[in-house]
C-alpha cells in the first residue's frame, strides 16, 4: 500500500458525527491541547483492523501517514509501526526507534503517544541506557513529555522500576494535567506489582505532587491509605 491508498481508503470510512465528537473529546478548540487538528471519523478498533490489514506497507509509505494532517490516520501509521518493529528484526528496530523520535511532532495527542511510546520506544530502551527517556522529560513539548514517561510502562512490566520513578521525580513540577494523569498512571502500575516501592516514593514526594498525580498514583490503595495522602497525613 502505498501512502495515497491509505488515505483514499480510510477516507471512504470516516463519518462527520463521529469526526465532530471527536474534535470535540480531543479538545481541538483554539486554546486546548489538540488544537486544530482534523478528523475523519473513524472508530479506534476499524483503524486497528486497518493497521493489521496494511502491515506490509513500507516503512517510506508508513512515515508519509504519519506527517498526515488526519489524526486517524497518524493514528494508522502508529499502528503499522508498532507492528513493524514487534516483527522486526534488530536493524528495523533501531530504524524504526530513531524514526520515531525524529517525528515526535507528529504523535501530538495522548492517544497517540499511549498506543506507540511503550511499544517503540521503551521497549527498544529496555536492555539499553535510558538517557533518551530523560532527556524527553526535560523537553518543553506535551508530547514528548508524555512518551518519555509512557515509554517507562515496559519496564514496569518487567518489574524495573527505576526509569519509571526517575521520570516521575523530574516531572513532579510540570503543569500539564495529561502529565499528572500519566505520571500518576505509572506510579500506580508499580504499586500493582510492588507496593513497598510505591509507597516509598508517595511518602517522600507526596506533598509535592499535583493533586491530579496524586489521585492517579494512589486509586488503588486501600481507602484509609488514600485518605492519609489526600488529607497531609502519610
Amino acid at each position: 500500500m502505498t501512502a495515497k491508498q491509505i488515505h483514499i481508503a480510510l477516507a471512504r470510512l470516516g463519518d462527520p458525527d463521529i469526526a465532530a465528537h471527536s474534535g470535540r473529546f480531543f479538545k481541538t478548540g483554539k486554546g486546548e491541547y489538540g488544537e486544530g487538528d482534523r478528523y475523519l471519523g473513524i472508530r479506534v478498533p476499524v483503524l486497528r483492523r486497518k493497521g493489521k490489514e496494511f502491515k506490509n506497507t513500507p516503512l517510506p509509505e508508513i512515515m508519509r501517514v504519519l506527517n498526515s494532517s488526519f489524526h486517524e490516520e497518524r493514528l494508522l501509521a502508529l499502528f503499522m509501526l508498532v507492528h513493524k518493529f514487534a516483527k522486526g528484526g534488530a536493524n528495523e528496530k533501531k530504524e524504526i526507534y530513531e524514526l520515531y523520535l525524529r517525528h515526535t511532532k507528529y504523535i501530538n495527542n495522548w492517544d497517540l503517544v499511549d498506543s506507540s511510546a511503550g511499544h517503540i520506544v521503551g521497549a527498544y530502551l529496555a536492555d539499553k541506557d535510558k538517557k533518551p527517556i530523560y532527556r524527553m522529560a526535560e523537553s518543553i513539548n506535551l508530547w514528548e513529555l508524555r512518551i518519555a514517561i509512557m515509554s517507562t510502562f515496559p519496564m514496569i512490566r518487567a518489574n524495573d522500576f527505576t526509569a519509571t520513578l526517575a521520570v516521575s521525580r523530574l516531572l513532579l513540577k510540570d503543569d500539564e494535567d495529561l502529565i499528572h494523569k500519566a505520571v500518576g498512571w505509572m506510579l500506580k502500575e508499580i504499586g500493582k506489582r510492588d507496593l513497598p516501592v510505591e509507597e516509598r516514593f508517595l511518602k517522600k514526594h507526596y506533598k509535592d505532587m499535583p493533586r491530579t498525580m496524586l489521585r492517579y498514583a494512589i486509586e488503588k490503595l486501600h481507602e484509609k491509605d488514600r485518605k492519609r495522602y489526600l488529607l497531609n497525613l502519610a
